[in-house]
């Protein structure tokens, strides 16, 4: 029998050439299963092999995005491939938007399948979802176990040609494609059904799941502006010169403080941007058209409020997962308060 010839794609950490030191690297390829490609060989149980690993920094895809896609898929086509699996990359955002836009690009211009693997609040799942298929796996690699035969099994029936069934059949995330099927019971008898379990405490599956909104309650205003003392947060990227923090371009892992006290104005010559998800160009020129010290320092000295915060915070919201955004609002917000600050004014681009 006839055995489908897959390549994998990682990144370099799962190319075991090295963490987010590592992260700049350009693709490379090597025949045979590299890292996770040794497991999921196992899982295809002798149908399929692993016949090259192309490996690509996640800052290097993500920041050279054309040059780095077409550079991959030469090195995939060299291989003859049946399938291409990517991944998994679980809650890493960067890894996430390169194998979700991989997988894309393999579909539409190699016209074979592909299949990747992400936690669900992974960006490259908002993005990438009803283009190609992706696995629902756990939030970090202690989930490789679960996820690699869920691919597998997944990636043969693409392979095959076979029909694909539902996602909670198959394991991949909804894709926001209805389709029309015939079951045995009415939509009367099985609301019915559903509401009976609900009462007895009983398990159920909804047909449509409500989508879960997070609802915040807007803090009080600031009784006395021109006493208090004001923050600057900015999701806008802008860092000192040469982005000592290597916060990423997009899919932030990190965000950065930096002191301001004494700054009037940022100047192009000490701050930058490194967001990945805009055109740079004017905020380079003028830093504070995104972070506003120039204006606060105005106001600062008219008596309209009490004094500028000596800190500002800084990251990437460029595909950054919801998860991580909160993990940061909790730490920075945690430093505010103790610092004193009354309010903070948030900046986006």
């Amino acid at each position: 029998m006839k055995k489908f010839r897959v390549v994998h794609y990682i990144n370099q950490f799962f190319g075991q050439i090295g963490g987010e030191e590592k992260a700049d690297i350009p693709p490379l390829d090597k025949e045979g299963p590299v890292g996770p490609g040794m497991a999921f060989n196992a899982a295809f149980s002798g149908e399929a092999e692993i016949v090259g690993t192309v490996i690509c920094g996640d800052s290097y895809f993500n920041e050279n995005l054309e040059q780095a896609l077409k550079d991959v898929l030469e090195r995939i086509k060299k291989y003859e491939p049946d399938l291409v699996i990517a991944g998994p990359a679980f809650n890493a955002g960067r890894y996430g938007m390169a194998c979700g836009r991989l997988c894309k690009a393999v579909k539409e211009t190699l016209n074979i399948p592909a299949v990747t693997g992400m936690f669900m609040e992974n960006p490259g799942v908002e993005v990438y979802k009803k283009d190609v298929y992706i696995v629902e796996t756990a939030g970090s690699a202690a989930g490789m176990r679960e996820a690699v035969p869920k691919m597998a099994k997944l990636a043969l029936k693409l392979a095959k040609g076979e029909e694909i069934g539902l996602p909670r059949e198959e394991g991949y995330i909804p894709r926001g494609i209805r389709k029309n099927v015939f079951v045995k019971e009415n939509g009367a008898i099985r609301a019915v059904d559903m509401l009976v379990k609900k009462l007895k405490g009983e398990p159920f599956v909804t047909e449509y799941p409500m989508p879960d909104f997070d609802r915040v309650t807007p803090a009080p205003a600031i009784k006395d502006l021109k006493s208090a003392k004001i923050a600057l947060v900015t999701s806008g990227g802008i860092v000192p010169k040469g982005n000592p923090d290597r916060i990423e371009a997009s899919s932030a892992s990190r965000f950065g403080k930096y002191d301001i006290e004494g700054v009037d104005f940022l100047t192009p010559e000490t701050f930058q941007t490194a967001h990945g998800g805009y055109d740079p160009t004017y905020a380079n020129q003028d830093p504070n058209r995104v972070l506003p010290v120039d204006v606060m320092r105005e106001l600062e000295r008219e008596g309209v409020i009490g004094k500028l915060h000596r800190y500002y915070y800084a990251t990437v919201g460029n595909g950054t997962s919801v998860g991580n955004a909160k993990k940061f609002a909790q730490e920075i917000a945690k430093e505010l308060v103790a610092d004193g600050v009354q309010a903070v004014i948030l900046t986006s681009t």
